[in-house]
């Protein structure tokens, strides 16, 4: 078709002047497109124009642009009263209400404005592009095209193909995002598009965990944060997008997913969010925030109490000698016996298994025995987990070895998968399911995770990073302990795996 996303004289229309339709509007006018902005609120489009205003002056005194591009941005933006003014608009994208009728009504009124070969998008973060596109006439023109807040600042935007959509469209689209300074991505439809998808598998297993009473919420934060290096804990991160976004959203997707195992929403967070315990908006969510401030519980001292003899288990070979190696560097007094003598402290480092299963699989004294996380570096945080008949002394001489170099260490309650283990295993599996569904390719899908969610890794890559075959036996032993088709590994995960290859490996 016609679209050419790098002419000089692109006219762009933005429907909706809220934090989404105002940055879209920055960013297209600061890649030197000209924009038309309307929102059906009086007055809100002049005062976007004012804050957009601001921003690029902002941008030009800390040296991201020079003052006259920043005026030469600002001066593409024209304020419009309405959709009918949009009409010689090569593209028009809507940001308004996520309400399927509401934006249904607006694209039957557009399309009877804007020419044939006008480019209809929408930014929609959780609709259907299919379903909002079943009423146009020419339903092909119409896609997904889906920023991220603060727009200005996250590079990414979700280039969404409803089952309709002619391809042209969505080339057009990714140019555009790029002409934008934006970093697209291709993505078909799907519930959550593809970093909502991943993005689940963060919030909802902490809050499974936590439900269970494996871990407190700001345990579950220090070791994602510390073990896994994510730069904000599940819950403080909920905190701050707030439960009456994140929660609606999270039982969108599980519906729209048919009630696949995978997105299954947490009664912790619902029955928060009925309680109206929020987040920061509200003052008060899994932390307090009164004083302004996140407030953190401070961490208890670890325990003086050290173990006379240490025995490690053999079963995880790979976890026998990381944990012997720390072992030797903290002086402990390690057993090279077959088996433990008879007051011996029993560690084991299994791979999605809990303390539990560990000690009566392998035939170790439970009162004895407790589990040490070893998929992850012990570097700068250690995770322990006792079962439920793990005598505190020696629970107390475990921790307090582990944390004798002044490393700190997390102590949990009985869990497959300790804390890490499990959450990380979850984005590496649903990053998997985005794959092996031709969602999107490989090397997007890592590319969408890290710029829209900020994790250290894309799915692909922390399963990479990790060994895929351990990511595998970790899913199969939690859903062998916990029978909960959930933790099932996808056969993108499980193939390669036991090809040896890369979970970026495309089919060939």
């Amino acid at each position: 078709m016609g679209f050419d996303a790098n002419r000089p004289d692109l006219l762009i229309g933005v429907i909706g002047a809220g934090a989404m339709g105002r940055g879209i509007a920055q960013v297209a006018a600061a890649g030197g497109i000209r924009v038309r902005l309307t929102d059906a609120k009086p007055g809100a489009a002049q005062e976007a124009l004012k804050f957009i205003d601001g921003m690029l002056k902002r941008a030009a005194e800390k040296g991201g642009m020079t003052a006259e591009q920043a005026t030469a941005a600002t001066e593409r933006i024209q304020i419009v009263d309405g959709p009918v003014d949009l009409k010689p608009c090569h593209g028009v994208i809507e940001a308004v209400v996520e309400n399927p009728d509401i934006k249904q009504k607006l694209f039957a009124e557009l399309e009877a404005i804007v020419a044939d070969d006008c480019i209809i998008a929408s930014n929609t973060s959780s609709l259907s592009v299919t379903l909002l596109a079943n009423k146009l006439k020419h339903p092909g023109r119409f896609a997904g095209f889906h920023f991220f807040n603060p727009v200005p600042l996250m590079r990414l935007v979700e280039v969404i193909d409803g089952v309709l959509t002619e391809p042209w469209v969505g080339d057009a689209l990714m140019a555009l995002g790029k002409r934008m300074t934006r970093e697209p991505v291709r993505v078909k439809d799907a519930p959550g598009f593809l970093v909502n998808q991943v993005g689940r598998g963060y919030s909802l297993e902490a809050s499974h965990l936590v439900s269970e009473g494996i871990a407190s919420f700001v345990e579950v934060d220090r070791v994602m944060r510390d073990v896994g290096g994510f730069r904000m804990g599940p819950f403080e991160l909920m905190d701050l997008t707030a439960l009456d976004v994140t929660q609606p959203a999270s039982e969108l997707l599980y519906m729209q997913f048919f009630h696949e195992a995978r997105y299954r929403p947490s009664l912790v967070m619902r029955s928060r969010l009925d309680a109206g315990i929020l987040g920061r908006k509200t003052k008060r969510g899994f932390y307090d925030y009164s004083s302004g401030e996140q407030a953190v519980p401070p961490e208890a001292p670890a325990p003086g109490a050290k173990p006379q003899s240490v025995w490690v288990s053999r079963a995880e070979p790979a976890g026998h000698a990381a944990l012997v190696q720390l072992l030797d560097k903290l002086g402990a007094p390690v057993e090279s016996t077959a088996k433990p003598s008879a007051g011996a402290l029993i560690l084991v480092t299994p791979f999605g298994e809990d303390t539990t299963t560990c000690a009566l699989e392998q035939g170790l004294d439970p009162k004895r025995t407790v589990a040490v996380d070893t998929l992850f570096p012990m570097v700068k945080r250690r995770t322990i987990m006792t079962c439920p008949i793990t005598e505190p002394a020696y629970r107390d001489a475990a921790h307090g070895l582990l944390a004798s170099d002044g490393v700190p260490v997390v102590a949990t309650k009985d869990s497959p998968g300790f804390i890490a283990q499990r959450i990380i295993a979850m984005i590496v599996n649903i990053g998997c399911s985005v794959a092996q569904n031709q969602t999107a390719t490989p090397a997007d899908i890592d590319k969408a995770v890290t710029l829209g969610l900020n994790y250290p890794h894309g799915p692909l890559a922390f399963g990479d990073r990790l060994g895929a075959d351990r990511i595998l036996k970790v899913l199969m032993n939690m859903q062998r302990v916990y029978a909960d088709q959930r933790y099932r590994p996808t056969l993108w995960l499980s193939r390669r795996a036991r090809l040896g290859v890369s979970l970026l490996t495309p089919d060939t």
